[in-house]
């Protein structure tokens, strides 16, 4: 793994190297920023040998499917899909720490079976090196279960994923981060399609008002928006708007609707988590 003072320029070419030693790969890709550089990186030294594989679930919102899917298309890269349907994995409902973990175990297992189907040795997910400073339970499942992790092992962090994706022209460079509606939920609080689908409904509306990074927590009973300093003044620009927001998240079931004062921050469920064995 390239050292910390290595540059940008210099860990991409570790990571050409590693995805050109593979003879084929089959590519976990959400359509998101890192695996979206990942399959395109792998396309450029694998040509045909990389496919692509996406999950589809009731923790997915279909926006991300349909875009990862559309994406493959216009670049011609063969795409599969798995059906992962959490709410059925033995103990998920309940939301605990470990959620992560027993998510990836099963959708990798999944993956494992389509690819050993397809004669394709090897499989790829898109974690950074950013992903090592925050409670990642996903990443144990990763390691177990013999998936590569080849942004990360390259050195590559999230702004230098952005960076290489902008200078490739790669639609995706600036995209938001997104994680799994699961995400929204506090450790412990019981999982449902119904409130899956309540979150996504919410932050679709407000996607669809302008905001960009932004995320719905459910909280029972309260929706406490995140969001960036631009969806700030988008929110609070007026009272019609913020009447609005109101009426369409409480039509989602809502009956209180907050704007947390610190905005959007990554893995903000975790902050509940005090005492843990990482």
């Amino acid at each position: 793994m390239p050292t910390t003072q290595s540059t940008t320029a210099e860990k991409y070419n570790t990571l050409r190297e590693s995805l050109a030693a593979l003879p084929n790969l089959l590519v976990a890709f959400s359509g998101g920023v890192d695996s979206t550089l990942l399959l395109m990186t792998a396309r450029d030294v694998l040509g045909d040998r990389v496919s692509a594989v996406t999950a589809r679930s009731c923790s997915f919102p279909k926006r991300e499917l349909t875009a990862a899917q559309q994406f493959c298309d216009d670049y011609g890269i063969r795409h599969f899909t798995v059906e992962s349907e959490e709410l059925d994995i033995d103990g998920f409902r309940e939301n605990p720490e470990n959620r992560c973990y027993l998510c990836k175990t099963e959708l990798f297992e999944k993956i494992w079976e389509l690819a050993r189907e397809n004669n394709i040795g090897h499989i790829a997910e898109g974690s950074n090196t950013d992903d090592e400073g925050d409670y990642r339970p996903g990443l144990i499942a990763v390691r177990e279960q013999g998936v590569l992790s080849p942004l990360r092992h390259s050195g590559l962090s999230k702004a230098e994923i952005r960076e290489l994706s902008h200078e490739r022209g790669l639609p995706t460079w600036d995209k938001p981060s997104f994680a799994c509606l699961a995400s929204r939920f506090p450790y412990g609080e019981t999982l449902s399609e119904e409130k899956l689908t309540q979150v996504d409904r919410a932050e679709q509306f407000l996607l669809d008002l302008g905001l960009r990074q932004v995320r719905v927590r459910h909280h029972g009973a309260i929706a406490r928006i995140e969001t960036d300093e631009a969806g700030f003044a988008l929110l609070t620009a007026d009272t019609e708007t913020r009447e609005n927001v109101t009426k369409a998240l409480k039509s989602f079931g809502f009956t209180y609707v907050a704007l947390d004062l610190l905005g959007y921050r990554t893995g903000a469920m975790n902050e509940q988590l005090t005492a843990i064995d990482r």
